[in-house]
């Protein structure tokens, strides 16, 4: 996932203000999720789980990352997409779908594990990181081929 974002980031980089924002925040993201996905129960006798605080943090870049796309860079892909001609709307609207797919699993993880304390259990939790795992990977796809789209056919 890291070599993805920074791919992202040298393909794209200071091409335009907001996506370098949210290239960053990705980042961000990704590193929080490794070093929660670092605490596995099966690799620890003392069943140590991450400290609440760092899962709360965790699902608040999450939720800041999900919005970003949502309400900003998303918008300004589907207009310019529009000026683009039918094949890149095709392409948008093709993923659009897609991406809500993975934004479900995330909305999912963070109304489970937004509020823990220490006294939960976390029953399921190595499990529940790693289908996020597994939705942010291919969410990440999704967003890059629209990016590259934009950028390829950016005719400004």
């Amino acid at each position: 996932m890291l070599t993805r974002v920074e791919n992202a980031q040298q393909k794209w980089g200071g091409s335009h203000t907001v996506i370098d924002k949210w290239l960053n925040e990705r980042q961000r993201l990704i590193v929080l999720y490794c070093k929660l996905a670092g605490f596995s129960p099966s690799d620890k006798k003392d069943h140590a789980l991450p400290e609440p605080q760092q899962i709360e943090t965790f699902c608040q870049i999450l939720m800041d990352y999900l919005s970003a796309g949502h309400f900003e860079i998303y918008d300004d892909i589907a207009k310019a997409c529009e000026s683009k001609g039918p094949e890149s709307q095709l392409l948008a609207n093709a993923i659009y779908p897609k991406i809500t797919d993975t934004t479900d699993i995330a909305l999912d993880f963070n109304d489970k594990y937004a509020e823990v304390d220490k006294e939960d259990l976390l029953v399921g939790f190595d499990n529940d990181l790693s289908v996020l795992g597994e939705a942010l990977e291919a969410r990440f796809a999704l967003e890059d081929e629209l990016i590259d789209n934009l950028f390829a056919n950016h005719t400004d």
